[in-house]
């Protein structure tokens, strides 16, 4: 794919993937339209050659994988990982607040948001919801309001002096987003206002009631390049949809010899504890499946490599004291190769220079993170399923500016370079470093 179309492309599925339901429906209507067929957990899995399948979990999480060699598993797989999930603001189960004549919704705070650029943005709602039918039956929707509903407006200057010295948020307190201007008593609930949505959405007309949701506030401005020659990209949820998107095309568009896998996994921005987050059973438990035969499987994931997926902080030029000084890293330079030697990446000296092999062989150069010693470094996914699975693990990303702001900023090669070095990794024929298996 051409790096014009890709980015194209890309900020399409950025579009339409407000919340990781909405990701992952995305992601299955691509695997569907490139043949990929459609298993269920419920049901006995009958594999065979030369096909391709995925699998959903829970409507956010979601694994794609590719047989293309014996099942045997002779020469293990290429697996890629990545998160459906985003930090945002999301919407509490009785979110209704009535404050003088105005109508506030009621948020929690999801993952490790960046607070202070929620404020003063057209914002809009999407998750999906549980429904009653008047026959009874129980059945799940995505709603997207798509519209700006939505605002946080910030306090005067005039009301606080010292805003631009110390304000800090408090999350209680200050971030309700105002929704409407009550005009009488009769104005409906939040779950009323829903069941409207999804009536008019999806063009229905028996929803008895609604009895659950979850839904998500985000920004209503798509994704822009911007720059004098438009060197950068700026948009929500980078962190991680690109990598989920780069997973996405990279297993569609290659014609890998061997097996291949991609896990995107949800809840990751809150500690990957759940059934569809790393740490749950998705991984291991497809896996399983796949290769039934207990000897079989370890010998299989002992010749496996993962790339995971995740994106990586750049250098702030307002910030630099932020950095290390040696390991500068910077946009459009290239793919970003995470380590840290208390394993919060899962990196280590092979699987590192296994990476930097497989982008040279295409010409793109690759960069190396290091947070600095008196700083706390974050995490991926990379590390949870390593160890659940025993396999060699590097953690990549592409070079992020403001990364968990409710916009965040890369280089506009940067998602097309990664794209096309995980595409190597699938397609090429043996890893370096086979040889000495």
């Amino acid at each position: 794919m051409k790096e014009h179309r890709f980015t194209k492309e890309f900020f399409d599925f950025l579009s339409s993937s407000p919340t990781p339901f909405h990701a992952v429906s995305c992601m299955t209507d691509r695997f569907k339209k490139h043949g990929f067929q459609r298993l269920s957990e419920q049901e006995t899995w009958k594999l065979k050659k030369g096909n391709r399948y995925f699998v959903v979990r829970d409507d956010g999480a979601i694994m794609a994988f590719c047989l293309n060699s014996d099942l045997e598993m002779n020469e293990g797989f290429r697996i890629l990982g990545a998160h459906t999930d985003s930090p945002c603001l999301k919407i509490k189960p009785l979110p209704d607040i009535n404050t003088l004549k105005y109508r506030q919704l009621g948020v929690e705070i999801y993952g490790g948001a960046l607070l202070n650029p929620w404020f003063d943005r057209d914002l809009s709602i999407a998750g999906r919801v549980c429904c009653r039918m008047e026959d009874g039956a129980l059945k799940i929707y995505l709603a997207n309001f798509q519209r700006p509903i939505l605002s946080i407006p910030s306090l005067a200057i005039h009301f606080d002096r010292e805003a631009n010295k110390n304000r800090s948020v408090n999350a209680q307190q200050h971030l309700t987003p105002l929704f409407s201007q009550t005009i009488n008593d009769l104005f409906p609930d939040f779950k009323t206002i829903l069941k409207e949505q999804i009536e008019d959405e999806h063009r229905i007309t028996d929803i008895a009631e609604v009895l659950g949701f979850d839904m998500f506030c985000y920004d209503t401005q798509p994704p822009e390049l911007l720059g004098l020659k438009n060197e950068f990209i700026s948009a929500s949820r980078l962190d991680n949809l690109l990598s989920c998107f780069i997973g996405v095309v990279a297993m569609v568009e290659a014609k890998p010899s061997g097996n291949c896998i991609l896990i995107c996994n949800n809840h990751e921005e809150i500690g990957s504890t759940s059934a569809t987050g790393a740490l749950g059973s998705l991984p291991s438990a497809f896996i399983e499946r796949i290769v039934p035969d207990v000897l079989a499987r370890r010998i299989c994931l002992s010749r496996s490599f993962f790339i995971s997926m995740d994106n990586a902080h750049a250098i702030h030029p307002n910030y630099m004291d932020k950095s290390d000084s040696n390991h500068q890293i910077l946009l459009n330079r290239g793919p970003v190769i995470k380590i840290n030697a208390n394993q919060r990446y899962a990196s280590d000296s092979f699987s590192n220079a296994l990476f930097q092999i497989l982008a040279k062989e295409i010409d793109i150069e690759t960069q190396e993170f290091v947070m600095r010693n008196d700083m706390a470094c974050g995490s991926t996914i990379g590390p949870l399923i390593a160890s659940q699975l025993g396999i060699r693990t590097v953690d990549v990303g592409a070079p992020t500016l403001a990364m968990h702001s409710i916009r965040e900023l890369t280089g506009s090669r940067d998602p097309y370079l990664l794209y096309q070095t995980v595409k190597h990794f699938l397609c090429r024929d043996h890893l370096p470093g086979d040889e000495g298996q």
